[in-house]
C-alpha cells in the first residue's frame, strides 16, 4: 500500500498525520492517505477534462533505465535535486563501461565520444548513425555532445556543487531528469566506433 501511496501522493508522509501525534491510532496515517489516493485517482480525469489541461503526462519510470534507476531511491523520498544528480552520475558511469574509458568522464568524455574524428587507441568514438559524411551526420554528434554539455555542466554540477539550494520542485527535477534519460537513449544504442 506504501508503494502505491508513494506513487499516488508523493510526500503523503510529511503531510498527514502519523502516530507520533499520540491525538490518533496507529493506522491512521495510512487509512487517511488511503482515501486522499483514492479521491486523487477519482477526480484526476475530470479535472483535466474540466479544465482543458488534457496535455500528456511525463512518467519517471517510462525514462530511460539508466536514468531512472540512478534517481529512484533518492525521488521515492522527495530528494529531488539528490536523484536528477545520482542520475547523472548513473549515466556518466554507464557511458564510461559502453566505451570502456574511466580515465575521463562528465563533460570531456561525452565531448571525446562523440568527436567525428577517427578513433585512436583508447579513444573510441560512439557513432548514433551510419557515417555518410554528411551534413546531418555531423549535426548530431554535435548536438549529441553540446546536449551533454549542457546536463553536465548547466544541471549537475550546480545540483552537485553549489551550497544551500533549496529543494527542487518535483516538476523540474522531472525536466532535468528527462534531460539525462534523453542522454541515455542516444549512448546506449550507439555503435562503439574503436
Amino acid at each position: 500500500m506504501e508503494k502505491i501511496l508513494d506513487r499516488v501522493l508523493p510526500g503523503w508522509r510529511g503531510s498527514v498525520p502519523s502516530e507520533r501525534d499520540k491525538s490518533v491510532n496507529r493506522w491512521y496515517q495510512h487509512r487517511e492517505a488511503a482515501q486522499r489516493a483514492d479521491a486523487a485517482l477519482q477526480r484526476d480525469a475530470e479535472i483535466r477534462e474540466r479544465l482543458g489541461d488534457d496535455a500528456p503526462v511525463l512518467s519517471a519510470g517510462t525514462m530511460h533505465p539508466w536514468a531512472w534507476e540512478g534517481a529512484r531511491g533518492p525521488w521515492q523520498s522527495g530528494h529531488y535535486r539528490e536523484a536528477v544528480t545520482a542520475a547523472a552520475r548513473k549515466v556518466n558511469a554507464k557511458t564510461q563501461d559502453k566505451a570502456g574509458r574511466r580515465e575521463v568522464s562528465e563533460t570531456a568524455l561525452f565531448q571525446s565520444l562523440f568527436s567525428k574524428d577517427a578513433p585512436k587507441p583508447g579513444q573510441p568514438r560512439l557513432r548514433l548513425m551510419s557515417d555518410d559524411d554528411g551534413d546531418t551526420c555531423r549535426s548530431v554528434h554535435r548536438d549529441a555532445a553540446a546536449s551533454a554539455e549542457g546536463c553536465y555542466a548547466g544541471i549537475r554540477n550546480p545540483n552537485s556543487h553549489e551550497e544551500g539550494l533549496s529543494e527542487l520542485p518535483e516538476h523540474e527535477a522531472l525536466e532535468q531528469l528527462a534531460a539525462f534519460s534523453v542522454l541515455a537513449r542516444w549512448v546506449d544504442p550507439a555503435q562503439v566506433d574503436r
